[in-house]
């Protein structure tokens, strides 16, 4: 049932978890040491009721769960899928699983605002992670202290932060950046972001005539038609920046690539020309092609004096107190799939079949597909992969 590659560090069902799952009727399998990485040897689970196995037996499973997609092609027509599978950006992997007949449930597609989704959500927790640890790299890597302080020598000047998007990971970037003593400024195109950063002690970079980018579904839109507001925008950020000792980028919009920085191609080039000799940049988006130009996936970047750090997914770097939350959403979740001790897809199950408090229109739940054809609700993904064809 839990199976991890060898590039993930997390895992996505945690000892604790087990006794859970085996209450709900599942006899739990587990991958010989997917748990290692994140500080859960096979000792802990078999302590906990669940059998080691190796990688092939666990893909035989009726349901699987994982962080990332494992090999599909190993699993049985008509097994389960649960894992983060990303499947607008990936639309061919996305195709072959629909097509192999395996229910495929992307546990990122969930309805947000779904107040019984809310435990289930591993975009919150994930992100709120990710954004902790943005903070803490950007404070471990500047030349400078982060608190104002009082001393015989003089005083220091407190550090200024500036984090792109006030959503899970920026909120908790704000928080975490304020709570080490910096003064935090903070931009993002939802006018909502406002209160919830002034709430935490962060300023918010406010535009004037700003129009309200939001969708029903509290999630940002990158599509704008007006030119001379993209343009107040970027020379409101731009000042901040130019005298920042660190930028945390965090806006992400779902299944497409991460939004940049400006909407200015070359502000977003000249980033480095911005921003002061030794102040740092982290990006949290480089897996989905990153919110600025210079950062790079797997090496740190010195620009003009500036740092641009290449660590995507940062909460793989705490993987053991990540796994402990995914596996708690995953766990709260497939309580859903669970009927008179038997796995079934309700499809009047919100949580998977969408609802009008979802991502945006086209979208649905958390249910993919089943039996070899995408859900009716998702009809975003059905185009965009079979364009006009009949399901």
């Amino acid at each position: 049932m839990v199976l991890e590659s060898e590039f993930e560090t997390r895992v996505s069902i945690v000892p604790n978890s087990i006794p859970k799952l085996v209450k709900m009727g599942f006899e739990v399998v587990v991958e010989d040491g997917a748990g290692k990485k994140s500080g859960y040897p096979n000792s802990e689970y078999e302590s906990k009721g669940a059998l080691i196995l190796d990688s092939d037996q666990v893909l035989s499973s009726d349901i699987v769960t994982s962080i990332g997609v494992p090999e599909f092609n190993k699993m049985k027509s008509g097994s389960m899928l649960a894992c983060m599978a990303d499947p607008f950006r990936d639309l061919e992997k996305t195709k072959q699983i629909i097509e192999s007949g395996i229910t495929l449930l992307s546990l990122e597609v969930i309805p947000r605002r779904l107040s019984k989704g809310q435990s289930m959500d591993v975009n919150s927790s994930q992100d709120n992670l990710s954004g902790y640890c943005a903070a803490l790299k950007a404070a471990f890597s500047m030349p400078k202290l982060m608190p104002m302080m009082t001393t015989a020598a003089g005083t220091i000047r407190p550090a200024k932060f500036v984090i792109q998007g006030a959503a899970v990971a920026g909120l908790q970037a704000i928080a975490t950046a304020k709570r080490l003593g910096a003064v935090v400024y903070a931009v993002d195109v939802r006018l909502a972001a406002k209160t919830d950063c002034e709430s935490l002690g962060g300023r918010f970079i406010d535009v004037p005539g700003w129009v309200d980018a939001e969708t029903s579904s509290g999630h940002a839109n990158s599509l704008f038609d007006n030119p001379e507001l993209m343009e107040a925008f970027d020379v409101a950020l731009e000042k901040v920046l130019s005298d920042a000792d660190a930028l945390v980028t965090t806006a992400r919009i779902f299944g497409r690539d991460a939004p940049k920085l400006f909407f200015s191609d070359e502000r977003n080039d000249n980033l480095h020309k911005i921003m002061k000799e030794g102040s740092v940049v982290v990006d949290m988006n480089l897996d989905t092609g990153g919110n600025t130009n210079h950062s790079d996936l797997t090496n740190d970047v010195i620009k003009d004096g500036v740092t641009f750090f290449g660590t995507p997914v940062l909460c793989r770097t705490v993987p053991n107190t990540a796994s402990m939350l995914y596996s708690n959403n995953v766990t709260n979740f497939v309580s859903v799939l669970v009927e008179d001790g038997a796995l079934k897809i309700n499809q009047d199950e919100q949580v998977l079949t969408g609802d009008e408090g979802g991502i945006s229109a086209g979208y649905g739940g958390i249910l993919i597909s089943s039996e070899g054809k995408i859900h009716p609700n998702h009809t975003r993904l059905q185009n965009l992969i079979y364009g006009d064809e009949e399901e």
